[in-house]
């Protein structure tokens, strides 16, 4: 391969002591090659990241280049990037071959495989201190859509970093590949069951008749076949059984591992996915049947809110900022959500502005309060139920609502008061992606992408014994905390927002001495709180389109009021509220020595609080 590359190198017009050109293109022309990967972009940002984790402190870097060799991100060790900024390993530069001779990524995009240069093997001397593991990504049609690569100082060279790579490439691929396949039937199999789950399995996709779509590297392999011959067959002639067989399977209360046989003979396990549109379910499941009456109210299949996009959430707090980017980097990956939280802080928003955002928009979002629902009935709610099922079960069953969210997202508030009977079952749904109705012995597939929420701390309750651990470390893929409305310092825009919400078009403002005692209120209601009492105020303000005192509750201004009265008593003779909230917390930081932990405690807020009324006026 180096010989070869080499040859290419000198054909290309290059000298082994040429200075190439490092410049990099200019901003715009990255963001659009950027754009044009987006895809690529966003899959691969996380495996990054965790590769990166793996080399840390390894005077290295990992890099993302598209299909032409242009580095596209890079994220590495501060000591390193100095070295690699000389050669312009970094965002904007090309490292194709005909650019810089022979170097792992230009070579890997040549050879279409993954490619080592160490040291004095790259073409150019000028990269000779370097050494380079890279790794091609391909698409689900065998094209090039770019290159992994981690680079690094020749004396930091590890023998095992080569297949770091190629794993955390072929992560990016079967990521890639599930994404490109979404309302379709999609196989994981492979001889050994063991490996199925694991990078080893051969993934391949079919249409809801069973023709043939794709499959990844390691099943193209399995299966003996190329792409292009592949296309002419289906999954009966593939697999040795009918695509029918597959539904009847996952009917059944327990579905295991399938067992096949291959076109070759060689017998293989598999696991399917059927991932398919609520349309063709429709064939599948039960009918959709209204709620009861009783269950309407805590339960229901919500329709996109007026608020209800992450872009339309970020109003400037940079703890919501952190949040709304996390989320960002998972929305379409198969990885849950756990929203953490107080009562009334926004958890339910933030879910449907991420279901909103996701390609799953078009499909259902069906919350659920887990809380709210009886015990006795929050089974049948959830995974509904057969006719006869129980005393009092509706004529023709119920679909339950996690059949409801089909093809789209469920909602679980409240997740940490669910009964604990209840979680295995709800871990089995989201394992094997099947659902089984009371009164039932079959079992429905399901295709939902699950989002929850709590105020409680889950892993307290898995210490009491009230929550199962193995359901929290299924749950907690991306576990984001939403923080109390007072901690946040976006509190005046967030205001304006409610008002336009809230007044359906009409422009309200808020006086300055209104917007004063929010800032002063400790909201223990949150958002629901500030929602509520701004809803009042605009009905009696009236036509009078600036929110003044006189507009305000009683119970509000109360207590509003006694923060005012304890901070005079405090510091008698003060003058602005402001200045003497200021000054109270002054003294009470001198009294504990400059903690603020124990200051933030001995005046009953948080410490952010403090630090923010002390922002630009220490």
């Amino acid at each position: 391969m180096i010989e070869n590359s080499h040859q290419r190198s000198a054909a290309y017009g290059l000298t082994c002591n040429a200075k190439p050109d490092f410049s990099p293109i200019g901003r715009a022309d990255l963001e659009q090659v950027v754009e044009q990967n987006r895809i690529l972009h966003a899959y691969a940002l996380p495996v990054m990241e965790t590769l990166y984790e793996q080399i840390v402190n390894t005077h290295s870097m990992v890099v993302l280049t598209d299909a032409n060799g242009l580095v596209m991100h890079s994220i590495g060790d501060a000591d390193f990037l100095e070295k690699a900024n000389r050669v312009a390993l970094r965002p904007g530069a090309a490292w194709s071959e005909q650019s810089m001779g022979t170097n792992a990524v230009g070579t890997a995009i040549a050879e279409r495989a993954p490619a080592l240069v160490h040291a004095d093997q790259h073409y150019l001397k000028a990269n000779h201190f370097l050494t380079c593991s890279a790794a091609p990504i391909f698409d689900h049609e065998g094209k090039v859509l770019g290159v992994l690569d981690v680079s690094g100082d020749q004396h930091s060279f590890h023998k095992h970093t080569m297949a770091i790579v190629r794993m955390s490439a072929q992560m990016i691929e079967n990521q890639l590949f599930s994404a490109a396949f979404q309302d379709a039937i999609t196989l994981h199999f492979h001889s050994r069951p063991e490996f199925i789950g694991t990078l080893m399995e051969g993934i391949a996709s079919f249409t809801p008749g069973g023709r043939f779509l794709s499959a990844n590297r390691s099943g193209l392999f399995q299966l003996g076949l190329s792409l292009a011959a592949l296309k002419a067959h289906t999954f009966s002639s593939l697999f040795g059984i009918p695509v029918s067989a597959l539904f009847d399977h996952y009917r059944t209360a327990s579905p295991g591992l399938l067992s096949m046989c291959l076109h070759s003979g060689v017998r293989v396990y598999g696991r399917a996915e059927l991932r398919l549109s609520n349309s063709f379910f429709q064939n599948t499941a039960p009918s959709p049947q209204p709620a009861p009456e009783h269950a309407r109210r805590p339960v229901e299949a919500q329709q996109p809110r007026r608020l209800s996009s992450l872009h339309y959430l970020n109003t400037g707090d940079p703890q919501i900022a952190n949040v709304i980017e996390k989320v960002g980097k998972v929305i379409g990956r198969d990885i849950p959500i756990l929203i953490m939280g107080e009562t009334g802080t926004g958890k339910e928003l933030l879910a449907q502005a991420i279901h909103n955002d996701s390609p799953r928009a078009g499909g259902p979002f069906v919350a659920v309060n887990c809380a709210s629902i009886p015990e006795t009935l929050i089974e049948s709610e959830l995974f509904g139920y057969e006719d006869g099922a129980f005393t009092g079960a509706r004529k023709k069953g119920s679909v339950g609502k996690i059949l409801q969210a089909n093809g789209g997202s469920l909602f679980l508030d409240e997740i940490g008061d669910m009964p604990l009977s209840l979680q295995a079952r709800l871990l089995r749904v989201l394992q094997e992606r099947v659902v089984t109705p009371l009164g039932s012995t079959k079992s429905i597939p399901v295709n939902v992408a699950v989002i929850c929420a709590t105020n409680r701390n889950l892993r307290d309750q898995i210490a009491k014994n009230a929550f199962r651990e193995d359901l929290y470390y299924r749950l907690n893929g991306l576990v984001v905390k939403l923080p109390p409305l007072r901690e946040r310092t976006d509190l005046e825009v967030v205001v304006h927002k409610l008002l336009a919400v809230e007044s359906n078009g009409e422009q309200y403002a808020v006086s300055p001495e209104i917007m004063e005692m929010f800032r002063q209120h400790n909201w223990p209601g949150n958002f629901r709180q500030l929602t509520n009492l701004l809803r009042t105020a605009i009905v009696m303000a009236g036509d009078d389109r600036e929110i003044r005192r006189e507009h305000m509750p009683d119970d509000f201004l109360e207590d509003v009021g006694e923060v005012c009265e304890v901070v005079e008593t405090a510091l008698p003779g003060s003058g602005r509220l402001a200045d003497a909230e200021v000054s109270l917390i002054r003294k009470t930081l001198a009294d504990h020595d400059g903690n603020v932990s124990a200051a933030a405690k001995a005046l009953g807020v948080s410490r952010n609080t403090i630090y923010r009324k002390l922002n630009g006026r220490v």
